[in-house]
């Protein structure tokens, strides 16, 4: 069963395949801000969450090792209580001994090999997690890393435009200075009177 903070990376994946592209672009899409960064948030509040989850596992390896212990020392003990349960009950001494070494032998390997296999199962556990929860976080980052990339070169799209738009009217300012500043010495000139502003009209019509 997948977790939330999968999910999550899935929904956003799939929201961002979801998005259209922007006109005369095959690579930059357009996104509903409030959506991703919904998205985001939650992501956030999870990770903490699902860091802590792994953590557990991880520390679960020394409970695993502690419980190997407990039961290679149970099987000794045993192994021990029965060499001298054969020492007390045989006649022959020697054959006892030899049978009581031999038990203990037996349940000194069973025992290291159930603390060579706890190890062994701990460690894999903990390289696991650790692996997953490096794997998680990169995926994390590469959204995050796309998301930025995006918003930056939107932004530039936008100051690109303005700028365009200001050359333009700087331009057309540029081509009206020389009427501008006939008007301005027509005006300079009025007398007031009818005729006056005839031959005013007849001067800004031409």
């Amino acid at each position: 069963m997948s977790s939330r903070i999968e999910q999550i990376i899935e929904e956003i994946e799939e929201y961002v395949d979801s998005c259209k592209y922007q006109p005369l672009s095959t690579t930059k899409i357009v996104v509903n801000k409030e959506e991703i960064e919904e998205l985001l948030r939650e992501l956030r509040l999870k990770t903490p969450d699902e860091i802590k989850r792994y953590q557990k596992i991880i520390s679960s390896k020394d409970a695993i090792l502690e419980d190997a212990q407990t039961k290679a020392d149970a099987i000794i003990a045993d192994a021990q209580a029965k060499a001298e349960e054969l020492v007390s009950q045989h006649e022959v001494m020697q054959k006892a001994y030899a049978q009581a070494n031999e038990t203990i032998n037996a349940a000194n390997k069973q025992a290291q090999e159930i603390l060579d296999s706890a190890t062994q199962d701990a460690n894999s556990i903990r390289l696991s997690a650790i692996t997953y929860t490096d794997d998680m976080m990169a995926n994390i980052g590469n959204v995050l890393q796309n998301t930025l990339d995006d918003a930056g070169a939107k932004y530039k799209v936008f100051l690109d435009a303005l700028q365009s738009c200001l050359d333009v009217v700087n331009q057309n300012r540029q081509e009206l200075a020389p009427q501008t500043a006939q008007a301005a010495a027509i005006s300079n000139n009025l007398y007031g009177d009818e005729e006056d502003d005839d031959v005013l009209m007849d001067e800004l019509s031409e």
